[in-house]
């Protein structure tokens, strides 16, 4: 018998600014190769703002799903809600907004329990980088398509793409 060694339960207040540090350690895991020092600097400055935008959402309603370790570390995140109107060609009404795990954790099967929390079986439509080949691979594996949608991101993520991936139909993960 195998020991389940994460704990996945609704964030609440207190929980936002370790998820927020966890997610900036996953973005630097991720994406240190496609964007500068400063982008990363940039976010650690935001943290506050970021902790205070999180915690007015969670007061009205927002799900932020977390995981943690047996340590009590914060180690993946995850949350959904309802499509853009953007994607609403798609005929799919929640969107998965954001699933990140600390690469020490790939590989453990966190990814698709946050994956399973967040959406169960839903169809869905999700937002990943172009060149994300890792997260992309992951999607397809529970479901997703590249349905050939592509946006370019502006901002802190100008040079970017986004492409968009679709879940029509129930998936068992």
């Amino acid at each position: 018998m195998t020991t389940e060694p994460y704990a996945i339960r609704l964030a609440v207040p207190e929980d936002i600014p370790a998820a927020l540090e966890m997610k900036l350690q996953a973005w630097e895991e991720t994406y240190g190769s496609q964007r500068p020092e400063s982008f990363f600097a940039n976010a650690r400055a935001s943290l506050e703002q970021q902790g205070d935008w999180w915690i007015r959402g969670l007061a009205q309603g927002a799900e932020l799903w977390i995981a943690t370790n047996p340590a009590g570390d914060i180690v993946g995140i995850a949350g959904g809600g309802p499509a853009a109107e953007d994607d609403a060609d798609t005929g799919i009404d929640i969107e998965l907004q954001l699933l990140y795990v600390l690469a020490a954790e790939h590989g453990t099967g966190l990814g698709r329990r946050l994956l399973d929390t967040v959406l169960g079986e839903r169809a869905a439509v999700l937002w990943v980088l172009e060149h994300n080949s890792r997260a992309q691979a992951f999607y397809a594996k529970h479901g997703f398509d590249a349905d050939g949608r592509m946006e370019p991101l502006a901002d802190d993520w100008s040079g970017l793409n986004e492409i968009r991936m679709v879940r029509r139909g129930a998936h068992r993960g």
